[in-house]
């Protein structure tokens, strides 16, 4: 039987499991959506991609699955929503359980890293594009799963975390 795939908050440990590098899909798991966002196989940037309605995990399997392919995903980075103080609430511990989900669904090794500030970054962003207030509530999941995945593969090649 194959170990399970590899669910962790270190962007060193994500690293040495994908020697080869590989495109990466970062998610930011909203109540009623999924921010998705992508970067290139050599971890250099990160570009929001489609924000996903949530439903039942079946579905969202589904979807995530088709992105996962059509891209050549090699892993998942999720945004971990922890307190300002750095500690864990209920938004945590169910991130953590759709990072269980995903990791076993997809067979891919899962990034937990911190979305703090994702969403106030990705909002001046856009605020910075002079982007109306109604778009950006249309973009604002994809482009903090941007925030998300950026600050994790800075991380995972500068030789952080």
């Amino acid at each position: 039987m194959a170990d399970p795939p590899l669910i962790t908050a270190s962007a060193a440990e994500l690293r040495a499991a994908l020697p080869q590098g590989g495109a990466l899909i970062g998610l930011d798991l909203g109540t009623q959506t999924i921010g998705t966002a992508f970067c290139d196989a050599g971890w250099r940037f990160a570009s929001p991609g489609k924000t996903l309605k949530r439903g039942k995990f079946g579905a969202d399997k589904q979807a995530l699955a088709a992105l996962v392919a059509g891209r050549g995903v090699k892993g998942v980075v999720i945004g971990l929503p922890l307190n300002m103080d750095g500690s864990e609430g209920p938004r945590s511990q169910s991130s953590r359980a759709y990072a269980r989900n995903v990791a076993a669904a997809l067979n891919l090794p899962v990034l937990l890293w911190d979305e703090r500030w994702s969403t106030t970054s990705a909002e001046s962003a856009l605020i910075a594009q002079d982007m109306s207030r109604a778009r950006r509530a249309e973009r604002i999941d994809a482009a903090a799963a941007a925030v998300i995945l950026q600050a994790a593969i800075d991380a995972m090649a500068g030789g952080l975390g």
